[in-house]
């Protein structure tokens, strides 16, 4: 009579009904791992259909349910944040992002998780901004960093850090760029700069750049460090540098519209921003833009995640298909309308 396998013990995800969670979630299943997903009471769970999972409620700002969700569990990769460029109450980001991310490390080592995975981002390292790229090794100093989200992951990395070096955490932290793709539901600040200008909506653009990543790279990403990681390191998962302006050509070639032509300098946008933030203020509607996002907007934000690809075998695809799928599944969900090529 042959030995009954013993079930694989469970792998609690959180944020998984966010963007790059359901990216991870979807890897982490392929490779035949049992999840168990960290979901918030009442959120869109549309990113889980036809996924074979166990659902715990709960959110960062609720650490007395960390303890049961954790239970059994083998590893933790833990994706959940509060992603947002207007940030109107930042104390509640702070909960959400630091405290919520040092409590959920707290509970998973006393639950005996044997391994983490922890999801920061390239906003919480060292930024030369001038068109040079930045690795993990590049400085970085708080006081620095520009914008309440960007504070949030730094002081939450630095606490992961801290609890490798005091406590023997045995987490692995990855650092993604700037994720697009499919399942973008909310969608994200880039996932909104992208339909639009895929829908033609985008008139101009700042002098600015940034790096493209596929999300499903940066998933694949995820299961790597997982797999072979150091403990304590940081992996940038990151994909193509690119400026706005080539980032719009892009964009408009792949969904057949105008490309916006006009570069608007910082003088020009910054009472637009704060006219902007007040009737935010006033109305509860996000701005369109902001101080902060002008303020980040001056330093290009471009990476490499050579040491990814030399230690994880990470292997990120072009730009181009992160940008044509995320186009192409923002058209198939409705939100974007089929737009001939202008002349």
């Amino acid at each position: 009579m042959s030995a009954v396998s013993a079930p694989l013990a469970p792998v609690l995800v959180t944020g998984a009904t966010g963007f790059v969670g359901s990216a991870v979630a979807r890897v982490l299943r392929e490779r035949g791992h049992a999840l168990r997903l960290l979901v918030r009471p009442g959120g869109d769970r549309r990113n889980l259909d036809g996924m074979e999972a166990e659902l715990v409620e709960g959110d960062l700002t609720r650490p007395e349910g960390f303890a049961a969700a954790l239970s059994g569990c083998d590893a933790l990769f833990h994706v959940a944040a509060d992603y947002r460029l207007w940030v109107p109450e930042p104390d509640a980001m702070m909960r959400a992002n630091v405290e919520g991310t040092r409590a959920l490390m707290l509970a998973a080592q006393a639950a005996g998780v044997r391994r983490i995975v922890y999801c920061s981002s390239v906003a919480a390292l060292g930024l030369v901004g001038d068109g040079s790229v930045a690795d993990e090794t590049t400085p970085v100093h708080e006081d620095a960093i520009v914008g309440t989200y960007k504070r949030s992951k730094y002081r939450a990395e630095q606490a992961v850090l801290a609890l490798v070096r005091e406590r023997g955490l045995p987490a692995v932290i990855v650092n993604p760029s700037t994720p697009v793709g499919p399942r973008d539901v909310k969608p994200t600040p880039t996932g909104v700069m992208i339909r639009d200008a895929a829908a033609g909506r985008m008139p101009a653009y700042v002098g600015t750049g940034l790096n493209l990543v596929h999300v499903d790279d940066v998933a694949a990403g995820h299961l790597l460090a997982f797999e072979r990681g150091r403990i304590g390191e940081r992996y940038i998962l990151g994909g193509e540098d690119m400026s706005l302006r080539e980032v719009f050509a892009l964009v408009s070639e792949i969904a057949g519209v105008r490309a916006p032509r006009i570069e608007l300098g910082q003088r020009v946008l910054w009472p637009v921003a704060v006219a902007s933030e007040a009737l935010a203020r006033g109305f509860g509607i996000p701005p369109r833009v902001t101080r902060e996002m002008l303020a980040m907007s001056r330093k290009k934000m471009y990476f490499s995640s050579e040491k990814a690809r030399r230690e994880l075998d990470y292997a990120p695809r072009p730009a181009r298909d992160a940008v044509a799928d995320a186009i192409g599944w923002f058209r198939a969900q409705g939100m974007l309308k089929a737009r001939t090529a202008a002349r």
